[in-house]
């Protein structure tokens, strides 16, 4: 009996405790539920609207909310840590500034989308901060005219399914997104929101470098996106711009440098596509506005597919591009041809390295259509499977029956009237650091290709070494005479 008692005065004594000190430390069973004031708050609340508050280094736990036009500056990087719970930071006053910070320690929370910068008001500048260890990095809602530069967003070691976005801007026009680095999380996403200027940005390793929606007049220049599974998505958008950007190995599931599905009005221009598994995948584009896909000065070079169309695309316009070594230069997916879409401009096309023509009269424009139309490539639009055997002498035999045998060649897919003899613009991207998965791919093809021929010179005196061998064993023991 005096057990039980003892027991329950001690379990009676530990309910009736004060809720955690700040500053004691937290258990991973605590985490998201004990809130922790942060000491920056007493701060906010003496500031008067305009005032700068410098903060000095240090470790400040707990979430913070900037609720008036302030700047908050920090002074030898101090640390926003939320400590693995909820949100850090919640703007909700227009004019705020945050610089200079690094945010670490969001909770895990997907409903709750628990995020280290969250901005809930129009003229804010998040700049030159060093986010790491966060679900959701940066979230724009109903924040135009904001500023977001020279951030660093790094998300959870998660599987990428869990992750949160590194950025996001939902109704957040003119934007500026400028000279941010992103890496390991989910997707940069601008969705509703127009006007929104996109330049210098890194992402990598993450799903979508960016993904539009819904979103006009936006414009994407000179930003470095690879390793990812989709470079940027473009959908049910218009007017947009994509221009000197560089898509290198983008290569997941999908595995798009430029996906295109019922856009409008977009210009791709100067962009380099390298070893990715589609340079540009276009879907019911252009979908309302008839000719207004405009693709010129780009490079498609080792990747898998250069340009694929579904079929019932058109209204394309591409010249002035170069295609150098994709496995396929551009595909479709279906049956058909690629009526309603042009390959030159002013009787200038493309660049095609596999174009088999010359230039007579020095114009730089080669004498002979460019057309797709080998059986190799109709035989792999129908089983993909086939590019197993890619630069093999498989490919090459069947190509070869197929000039040989004019019967049994396809309809050209498409023709490009002006070929172009040298590549327009000369981007200088090396293809065995920039591509070096295609490349591998290449070599292994190239190798089976030499093998193949190998055991086609050696085949011979090998089977004649083979037969005098059992010729011998036969006769030694006595098998023929």
């Amino acid at each position: 009996m005096t057990s039980c008692v003892f027991i329950f005065a001690t379990i009676s004594f530990a309910w009736l405790q004060p809720p955690t000190s700040v500053g004691a430390k937290i258990t991973p069973q605590m985490k998201n539920t004990i809130p922790i004031p942060n000491p920056l708050q007493e701060k906010i609340r003496a500031a008067a609207p305009g005032d700068t508050i410098n903060v000095a280094a240090g470790v400040y736990r707990g979430e913070l909310v900037i609720d008036k036009p302030i700047k908050l500056v920090g002074q030898g990087r101090p640390t926003l840590d939320g400590g693995g719970n909820g949100d850090i930071v919640t703007i909700t006053a227009p004019g705020v500034e945050l610089r200079g910070f690094r945010v670490s320690g969001t909770g895990i929370d997907l409903d709750k989308e628990n995020c280290a910068i969250r901005v809930k008001a129009p003229h804010t500048t998040i700049e030159d901060n060093f986010l790491e260890d966060v679900l959701f990095g940066i979230d724009l809602k109903e924040s135009p005219d904001s500023v977001i530069r020279g951030n660093h967003i790094g998300g959870k070691a998660l599987d990428i399914a869990r992750r949160g976005d590194g950025l996001r801007l939902w109704r957040a026009d003119r934007t500026l997104v400028e000279g941010n680095e992103i890496h390991d999380g989910r997707d940069a996403i601008l969705w509703y929101s127009s006007g929104v200027i996109v330049r210098n940005n890194k992402s990598h390793h993450c799903r979508y470098g960016f993904h539009l929606m819904f979103s006009n007049g936006v414009t994407i220049e000179q930003n470095d996106l690879f390793d990812n599974s989709v470079g940027v998505y473009f959908m049910y958008s218009s007017k947009l711009k994509l221009i000197g950007n560089r898509m290198l190995r983008n290569r997941g599931p999908s595995g798009y440098g430029l996906g295109l599905k019922e856009t409008d009005d977009y210009l791709i221009k100067g962009n380099i596509f390298v070893g990715n598994c589609v340079g540009i995948y276009i879907d019911g584009s252009p979908f309302a506005t008839p000719n207004s896909g405009l693709l010129t000065e780009n490079t498609f070079a080792a990747n898998d597919i250069g340009v694929t169309f579904l079929p019932s695309v058109k209204g394309n316009h591409l010249w002035a591009n170069s295609f150098i070594d994709n496995f396929e230069q551009v595909s479709i997916l279906g049956r058909g041809e690629l009526t309603g879409n042009e390959f030159d401009r002013e009787e200038r096309g493309n660049f095609w390295s596999d174009y088999p023509g010359y230039d007579r009269d020095g114009d730089g424009v080669g004498e002979a259509n460019y057309e797709s139309r080998l059986l190799f490539e109709n035989l792999t639009a129908r089983e993909p499977s086939l590019r197993l055997f890619m630069f093999s002498p498989v490919h090459q035999a069947v190509d070869f029956v197929a000039r040989a045998v004019p019967a049994v060649r396809p309809e050209p897919k498409f023709t490009d009237y002006y070929p172009l003899i040298e590549p327009p613009v000369k981007h200088g991207v090396d293809l065995a650091t920039a591509a070096p998965r295609a490349m591998a791919a290449l070599s292994a093809s190239l190798l089976s290709l030499a093998l193949g021929v190998l055991a086609i010179v050696f085949a011979g005196p090998v089977r004649d070494a083979l037969r005098d061998r059992a010729h011998f064993r036969a006769r030694a023991i006595g098998g023929i005479a």
